[in-house]
């Protein structure tokens, strides 16, 4: 009876990620397919998917044979890394700029958003960091919780990359809970929003995309667009959907629908039923994280889950906040589902390094007991 269980309840933290990158490439296929026709690759963007898919999912093996030690010993140099690699997005020739921000290095043969990279140099540093550190009251929240985010995101005032900045800080500061409590990270909060507002407030287009989310239907061929577009895919798909490759949206009427809203493009061709399977993939994916984390062998553990898991779900929910008029869009994309190599292969690690916490570290309540 012991024998299966372990094998079961490991296998679902990579099983329902694999679901939903492979249900994503299916999605790539169909959303792309009328412009591989145009530009006479029809299947490009779906095999590029498929060839980071790959290479996820061996350097996600590679990961899982990395004893616990040897990740804890060297997230400080992965950190600084991330850290220098997202400063590198500034430099002309290196960095390349999309729609007025340098989110992206350019090494020739690939591009790389070092933010992926980022967010999951964080929670692994900073769960070492938090564990380590005995300060209390606020020098334990300024250094490191407060000073590790200011540094992290430094670069991302100046790409711009107000998406970024805002998951790097709420994965420190949720860290920061988890380890001692609400009250400073409260407080940090706090003294953060009038800056952050004022960043808002600074640049037109931030503003823009603040008003275009409270009435998108003010600016419905500017600003509104994008937001109108992706509820009407939702509104079109129905309950069931219109059926795979028959959406509408995909026509130019809908930008992005392959990366940042690809979650509406489900919805128009699998309808809410398709819409709800996700997230039920996700809500189970949780719910197997939260019992390794119940389980875990020590605080550094504890912390590292609590990390790696929300620095999947925040992408997720202001991905879909964003594409369902909950709150403002920022670019995110959908984890495992979006098309972006970047993306997929970090979120591929973060599975490995939790499979490898369920095997080095979790107690016998996560790995004998039933699902």
């Amino acid at each position: 009876m012991n024998g299966p269980q372990p094998r079961r309840n490991l296998c679902l933290l990579w099983a329902i990620p694999l679901l939903l990158s492979l249900g994503g490439i299916i999605m790539i296929a169909s959303l792309t397919s009328q412009n591989g026709v145009k530009e006479g690759n029809l299947y490009g963007p779906t095999l590029r998917q498929a060839q980071f898919l790959v290479i996820s999912l061996v350097l996600m093996c590679c990961t899982y044979l990395t004893p616990l030690s040897l990740i804890r010993n060297l997230s400080w140099f992965f950190w600084l890394t991330a850290v220098l690699m997202t400063f590198a997005t500034l430099i002309p020739g290196l960095g390349v700029k999309v729609g007025g921000a340098r989110r992206w290095l350019n090494f020739g043969f690939i591009q790389f958003q070092p933010l992926e990279m980022l967010l999951l140099a964080v929670p692994l540093f900073l769960a070492d960091r938090l564990d380590a550190s005995r300060r209390e009251k606020f020098r334990g929240f300024f250094r490191p919780t407060f000073l590790l985010a200011m540094v992290s995101t430094s670069p991302l005032f100046w790409q711009p990359n107000m998406g970024g900045i805002v998951l790097v800080f709420a994965l420190c500061l949720s860290m920061h809970v988890v380890a001692r409590g609400w009250k400073y990270p409260l407080l940090g909060a706090a003294i953060l929003l009038a800056p952050f507002l004022a960043m808002i407030y600074m640049e037109p287009y931030r503003l823009r995309r603040l008003l275009a989310f409270l009435d998108p239907w003010s600016d419905p061929m500017g600003k509104g667009f994008q937001i109108i577009q992706g509820l009407v895919a939702f509104s079109n798909g129905g309950i069931l959907g219109v059926g795979i490759g028959k959406g509408l949206q995909k026509m130019n009427y809908l930008p992005a629908a392959h990366t940042d809203y690809i979650f509406p493009a489900i919805g128009e061709e699998f309808g809410l039923l398709g819409t709800l399977i996700v997230v039920l993939c996700y809500a189970t994916w949780t719910w197997m994280s939260y019992r390794l984390y119940r389980h875990s062998a020590d605080n550094y553990t504890s912390l590292l889950i609590w990390g790696l898991t929300a620095s999947v779900l925040f992408p997720m929910f202001v991905n879909l906040g964003g594409v369902m008029k909950l709150m403002p869009l920022t670019g995110i994309p959908l984890p495992f589902v979006s098309a972006g190599g970047s993306a997929l292969v970090f979120m591929w690690i973060r599975v490995g390094i939790l499979m490898r916490l369920a095997r080095e570290t979790s107690g016998p309540g996560f790995m004998n007991s039933a699902v």
